[in-house]
This record gives structure tokens, C-alpha cells and sequence, in this order.
């Protein structure tokens, strides 16, 4: 008599700016999923977690596909935990302190990470001191750029500012720096190979991310051997620091010294078909469905 399979919900969509390609991920995961012989159930989730309760109970692990929002810092991670379902990626408090972007380049710096000298403000009136241009302006709490721009001239601050609040009350201003962009997938504690993006804009905007043809990838990124194995190493060292489980991914920019700059962490990063984990593992030699199938399998022993 045959096993039965497992049954995997894919969790998607919810509210943040990041719903479409959420959508997307939590497409790519169910065909994935169903490729796998996962009894695989479709979880959209619109405003809430509430009305998905009663299916949520019914499966053996979800898979978490939200981006941004509630759903990456550590909201639904903590729901799912108060009615003992099992799900990927990490856990509430690693979440939270992942999606904020000044505690967590406090902690990188802590541990002798380099990063981009940066301030965090709630109004126009707290920008002070920080005066060398251009610098660059975004939410504490988004991914995916959304509500970043780059100052190059005074005359373009208050449009930033006011640009950044409609997504949050807590603004960064950080330091810009003009170099390559780097990042670096965790999977289970292990780095993969470096990828590097090089955009058609000026930064790795949210059209450069998620539209096919406006940015290559070079896997693995041209980079002298020292340099990869000390960027991955110390990938590691922050998945550790922020207590991160099962995936993640690492993203810096790397300037024309040599010299590299921690941006952020992503609990849950893309799996889309633009998406940069998928590419690094498929760099590694391996398919996007054995990725799934592992995050799954992790997750759930």
C-alpha cells in the first residue's frame, strides 16, 4: 500500500506592495508542487489569515510564498506557530528583525559586516547631518525597492521623503553606493554561487527585478576567488547572526576597491522565473523543483 502524499499549502498574494509577484511565486511553487506528487492546495490569502484557517488545518506544511507585509515580518509565521502547523522558512523573530532594515544593518555591523553609513527618520525635519549626495531614500520596512529613490540634488529630497512615508512611518536614508550588485542564496546554512545583476536602470529597480529582458545575471559572478569565498562566509555569518532557518538570501553591493556592503536579508525571497535563488541553485546544478522539494522536506523533518 502506497504512502499518501504529502499535502503542501501554497500561502500567497495578502496586501503588501509585493502581491503580484507573491502571485507569481505561489504559481511557480504549486506547479512545482504538483510536479512533485505533492497533494498541493492553492492558499490565497486576501486581507487576513482568518478565512484560511479551517484549510490551512487540513494540510501537513505550508509554504510560504507572501512577500513583504505581514507575511514576511513574522506575523504569519506566529499564527501558523499558535496553531502548530509547520511551514518554511524562518521563524516570527528572525522575520521581524529581518524586515527592518536599521535593526538588521545594527546587527551586521555588530558583527564586523560592512555596511552603508545610514540614518533613520519619520519626517523631513529629522534630516539632518547626513549631507553627502547622492544618498538614497526608503521605507524602513519594504522590499523589492518599492518607494526608493536616489537623491543626487537637494532640490529632490522632499519628493523622496514624501515618496518613502506613503509606504511607512519609519525612513532610511542611507549612504548610495555606486557598485556591483551582489547576492548570495542560503540554502540549509550552505551558500550557493554569487550571483551578480547588472540592470538596464540605474538601480535594481522593481521593473529590473520582474521584467524578463531588463537585467542579466551572471552565475557565478566574476569575482576573484578570495573575494567569493569571504562573501559567502560571511552570508553565513549573518543567516546564523539573524537566526534564519531553511533559505535566504543575502543581497550587497560591491564597490570598485573591493570593498562589499551589506543591503539586506530576505527571509523569503522570489521564486519566480526572474527570481535570483532559482538561479543560483540552477547554477549549482540543480532544478527548481528539487529546490522546492527541499525547502519542503526540510521544513517538515
Amino acid at each position: 500500500m502506497s504512502e499518501a502524499p504529502l499535502k503542501v499549502g501554497v500561502l500567497f498574494g495578502g496586501q503588501s506592495e509585493e502581491k503580484d509577484v507573491s502571485i507569481n511565486t505561489g504559481l511557480a511553487v504549486l506547479k512545482a508542487c504538483h510536479s512533485l506528487g505533492y497533494e498541493s492546495i492553492s492558499l490565497e490569502m486576501k486581507s487576513s489569515l482568518e478565512p484560511l484557517i479551517d484549510s490551512i488545518k487540513k494540510v501537513d506544511i505550508v509554504f510560504i510564498a507572501l512577500h513583504g507585509g505581514s507575511g514576511e515580518n513574522g506575523e504569519i509565521q506566529q499564527q501558523l506557530e499558535n496553531i502548530n502547523i509547520p511551514y518554511t522558512g524562518s521563524g516570527p523573530t528572525s522575520s521581524s528583525l529581518c524586515m527592518d532594515k536599521n535593526l538588521s544593518k545594527k546587527l551586521a555591523k555588530s558583527i564586523g559586516v560592512q555596511t552603508a553609513d545610514w540614518m533613520n527618520i519619520t519626517s523631513k525635519n529629522d534630516l539632518r547631518g547626513f549631507v553627502d549626495l547622492p544618498y538614497v531614500v526608503k521605507p524602513n520596512d519594504q522590499g523589492s525597492t518599492v518607494g526608493l529613490s536616489i537623491v543626487h540634488n537637494e532640490s529632490e529630497v522632499d519628493d523622496a521623503i514624501d515618496l518613502a512615508l506613503q509606504y511607512g512611518e519609519n525612513i532610511m536614508i542611507e549612504s548610495y553606493i555606486n557598485g556591483r550588485e551582489l547576492t548570495v542564496a542560503i540554502i540549509d546554512g550552505k551558500p550557493m554561487p554569487i550571483v551578480e545583476i547588472t540592470p538596464s536602470h540605474e538601480i535594481y529597480d522593481y521593473e529590473c527585478k520582474y521584467t524578463e529582458g531588463l537585467s542579466t545575471y551572471d552565475c557565478p559572478a566574476d569575482l576573484p576567488p578570495k573575494l567569493t569565498l569571504k562573501i559567502q562566509e560571511d552570508s553565513i555569518r549573518l543567516f546564523n547572526a539573524f537566526k534564519c532557518n531553511g533559505y535566504g538570501r543575502v543581497d550587497y553591493l560591491l564597490d570598485d576597491s573591493g570593498n562589499y556592503y551589506f543591503l539586506e536579508m530576505n527571509t523569503l525571497p522570489g521564486m519566480t522565473n526572474t527570481s535570483l535563488v532559482p538561479k543560483a541553485v540552477a547554477s549549482n546544478g540543480d532544478s527548481f523543483e528539487n529546490l522546492i522539494q527541499h525547502i519542503v522536506e526540510s521544513a517538515i523533518n
